[in-house]
């Protein structure tokens, strides 16, 4: 006879979910293996100041073994999963050909946890020419385009050219859009207005373009305004009420709501609109009959577990919730999200095994917070709403408390804090590298 196995737990995806399901798990009765393409967790909040060179990649990157080296039921494995055989309880692997390397994991339990990439609704072609700030890579690829553009503005003969280069155009006003866009009139008006001899940095044009009546439509409409104000203080400027309808090599058109058009030509453009779920998602949701909606986000049950199948929990913005009742939630893509899921489940692997049932999931929301720039941010706090000063220091607490690592909370509390005193920027952040144009060639997402 087989000797009996302890329960084994596959994790998929080292983002925030996946993370606090392993740490919830680690020296527990259970064998976990965490599996990632990359061997490091991004705190994806902060990309966008990769992008705009207020932060190193180093500052929001932690790697997956330096996490969990030190837990004896833990093992974290470099491979991609191209799928999941729901029947017979195997991952299957890509580990890019190495020897003796699993083409499969058995599992007891499975926990996807994979996110989502930039959804542009139909135009693939888009991603080729419009940067977007949702990996690591593609946020160098951001800093390189940004930085590129003034170089190139510094070096044009043709003033066409030159306010083609100065020209921003940022898609999508919600949190992230509005962060992108004060962060680039930031660095353009302040950070590197002495940088050149025969452009103005503060000259430049940046353009918010969102499809609502106002930025940050899920906020409250008094600190949508709050937020557009300091924008235009930062040279930013918010386009509402349009959407965007071509995106190429040398600019964006955008559209009103009464068909009109206007031609943007621009030399940078960002991409920061809809999200859709990972492709296992709706490879689960085939596997399973559970259903996938337009974002490509599987319904799981009120537990989080996939419909017929109790032993695979789904989690993050890769899923949606039914609620007791049957009733989708309409939970927002965020980082609290993901976190409040993964202590959920791995609260609910722990019951299982003795023999205990666990109540609904219900998300507790804590608010919403957003920056536009050093001192500029917007809170949604319950009933409180705050703005500028007190709110960005609410918003530079929240995410210290949430990076991994006790030395990245320190480099990057000590960054900031350089910053706000001394109007500086990390300079080694600003070098346009080989690396950069190598990220910015490769594939995004």
């Amino acid at each position: 006879m087989q000797p009996a196995h302890r329960h084994r737990v596959v994790v998929i995806g080292g983002g925030f979910g996946g993370l606090r399901v392993v740490k919830a798990l680690r020296r527990s009765e259970v064998d976990v293996t965490l599996v990632d393409r990359r061997n490091f967790h991004l705190f994806q909040p902060l990309t966008y100041q990769v992008a705009t060179g207020s932060l190193s990649p180093s500052d929001v990157t932690y790697p997956l073994r330096a996490l969990f080296g030190s837990a004896p039921n833990v093992d974290v494995l470099l491979a991609t999963v191209t799928g999941v055989d729901l029947q017979g309880r195997r991952v299957l692997l890509e580990t890019g050909g190495a020897p003796g390397s699993p083409a499969e994991l058995a599992y007891d339990t499975l926990v996807v946890a994979t996110g989502s990439s930039y959804s542009y609704f139909g135009h693939e072609e888009w991603r080729e020419v419009a940067g977007e700030v949702k990996s690591l890579e593609s946020a160098i690829a951001v800093r390189s385009r940004v930085l590129s553009a003034f170089e190139r503005a510094e070096a044009s003969k043709d003033a066409g050219e030159r306010v083609a280069e100065l020209t921003f155009v940022v898609v999508g006003g919600g949190p992230t859009g509005v962060e992108i866009a004060g962060q680039i009139g930031e660095l353009a008006q302040d950070m590197l207005r002495h940088d050149f001899s025969r452009i103005h940095p503060g000259d430049a044009r940046i353009l918010l373009v969102e499809m609502a009546d106002r930025i940050l439509p899920g906020f409250p409409s008094s600190l949508s305004v709050k937020a557009a104000r300091s924008l235009r203080a930062l040279g930013v400027t918010p386009t509402v009420g349009r959407r965007v309808v071509v995106i190429d090599a040398a600019g964006a058109t955008l559209e009103a709501s009464d068909q009109s058009h206007e031609r943007v030509p621009a030399r940078t453009v960002i991409w920061a609109a809809g999200v859709h779920a990972s492709e296992l998602a709706a490879q689960l949701g085939e596997a399973s009959g559970a259903e996938v909606d337009h974002a490509g986000r599987v319904t799981v049950c009120a537990d989080l577990t996939l419909p017929g199948h109790p032993e695979v929990l789904a989690l993050g913005d890769m899923v949606r919730v039914r609620d007791r009742h049957g009733a989708v939630l309409d939970l927002p893509g965020v980082a609290p999200v993901a976190i409040q899921q993964g202590a959920y489940a791995a609260r609910a692997i722990k019951r299982r095994l003795h023999g205990q049932s666990q109540r609904p999931f219900r998300y507790l929301s804590k608010g919403n917070l957003a920056t536009i720039g050093r001192g500029r941010a917007v809170a949604h706090l319950g009933l409180i709403r705050l703005s500028g000063l007190p709110a960005w220091f609410i918003w530079l607490g929240v995410h210290i408390w949430y990076l991994i690592g006790y030395q990245n909370r320190l480099v990057v509390m000590l960054r900031w804090s350089a910053s706000f005193l001394s109007h500086g920027r990390n300079q080694g952040s600003r070098i346009i590298s080989d690396l950069d144009h190598r990220a910015d060639a490769g594939p995004k997402g």
